[in-house]
């Protein structure tokens, strides 16, 4: 597979960088010598078919998973040594939603805040229309609202960089609409979001561009 390439134009320094990354799975390549750069104030959309390593990437870039080969950077320099530093700085919401199915709405968010250095718990849930089901355990919540839950984490609290897998599954027309406006919101705030997606968002500024796996 062919190397793929997704560095900010013009003279933007970059926030977040991967250089020559390269990931397997179960034996099978899934990109080979991978760069991409995104910067303060701008939007990098990751787009292919199943297994192109969407997730695998992302699980990178947030120090879940490491790359074969290749290298992180984090404001131009190597994730090495400043790992602690580099996850406070990022908000990071999964494939999968990552919330306690025990705790209710309320809880989780609580949980994620104090993990975070973050606040801001009831204005997340009014926010993401959850009042309603706030005291509810995870496990009785629909998809969309287990969705929700999770994305509502985004809220506690600036960050500068987000990485999002697929944050649009599950949501009906007012959740992705409502996302939509917080992507655009972080962006003109001079955060950095890096997501991945199967749907089709409005085209955006000379900051808001694509990068295409498995193709």
């Amino acid at each position: 597979m062919p190397a793929r390439h997704a560095t900010a134009p013009g003279a933007q320094t970059a926030v977040l960088e991967a250089h020559r990354l390269t990931c397997f799975r179960g034996g099978r390549m899934l990109f080979r010598d991978l760069d991409l750069s995104v910067a303060a104030g701008e939007m990098l959309e990751i787009h292919g078919p199943n297994g192109s390593g969407k997730t695998t990437l992302l699980r990178v870039l947030c120090a879940l998973t490491e790359a074969e080969s290749g290298e992180v950077r984090w404001r131009g320099r190597p994730l090495r040594g400043q790992r602690e530093s580099y996850l406070a700085s990022l908000r990071y919401v999964g494939h999968q939603d990552g919330v306690k199915l025990a705790l209710s709405v309320r809880e989780n968010l609580e949980v994620a805040a104090r993990l975070g250095g973050g606040s801001g718990t009831e204005s997340a849930i009014h926010r993401f229309g959850l009042e309603a089901v706030a005291e509810t355990p995870a496990r009785a919540l629909s998809a969309g609202q287990r969705r929700r839950t999770a994305l509502a984490r985004l809220l506690l609290g600036p960050a500068p960089l987000w990485l999002l897998d697929e944050p649009f599954t599950a949501l009906d027309d007012d959740g992705a609409r409502l996302m939509q406006e917080l992507l655009a919101r972080q962006v003109e705030a001079g955060g950095a979001v890096l997501l991945s997606t199967h749907r089709p968002l409005a085209a955006g500024s000379a900051g808001h561009r694509r990068l295409e796996l498995g193709r």
